[in-house]
């Protein structure tokens, strides 16, 4: 990923936080057919090894799931705002500007396997599911659900981690930009 020194991610926290508030990961990967795309929620864990591991599931019947031990590429980005050059105070003094985008996007290679174990597999998707539903007035549980209806869903996916071999975040956020710039970006998309 293309990213000048002034975009670079400030640190590994940055990054971490933006996985942890934009969880779902294009991921891409060359399959048999070649380059496949799939949006897929991820969540990092940290395993104890130098950078950890991202956990999700998928569709048993998606090509992903045939690519265990291959390397995959995992994208996680943020909102993304058109940055007007009219946000600029100084375009008042000088026109030379253009438009551009801020956005914040942390790059993950790594190798994808498929969790084999059913147990590891429903444990992984009952912390999505509390994760996800901590804020409804009556949160939703996997029990909720028949158990025969949830055995066949549990059937039809498979949970997946990715070893996470290296971490890139780009955080371009109008940091080349003068204060008052950067001020009149924050108000106009405020």
């Amino acid at each position: 990923m293309y990213t000048p020194n002034h975009f670079k991610s400030p640190d590994r926290a940055s990054d971490l936080q933006l996985i942890r508030d934009y969880p779902l990961a294009t991921l891409v990967a060359q399959g048999e057919a070649g380059l496949d795309a799939n949006l897929i929620p991820l969540y990092w864990y940290d395993d104890g090894s130098e950078f950890g591991v991202l956990r999700g599931h998928l569709a048993r019947a998606n090509r992903l799931a045939l690519c265990a031990g291959r390397e995959i590429l995992a994208l996680f980005q943020s909102r993304g705002d058109y940055i007007s050059p009219n946000y600029y105070p100084s375009k008042a003094r000088d026109p030379r500007v253009v438009p551009t985008w801020n956005y914040s996007a942390v790059q993950i290679n790594g190798v994808l396997e498929v969790m084999d174990s059913p147990e590891a597999l429903r444990q992984l998707l009952s912390q999505m599911t509390e994760h996800h539903e901590q804020g409804q007035a009556q949160p939703w549980a996997m029990s909720d659900a028949p158990s025969d209806y949830l055995e066949k869903m549990l059937a039809a996916v498979v949970g997946i981690e990715i070893r996470i071999q290296s971490m890139q975040g780009k955080f371009k956020q109008s940091q080349n930009q003068s204060a008052e710039n950067q001020a009149g970006v924050r108000a106009a998309l405020a």
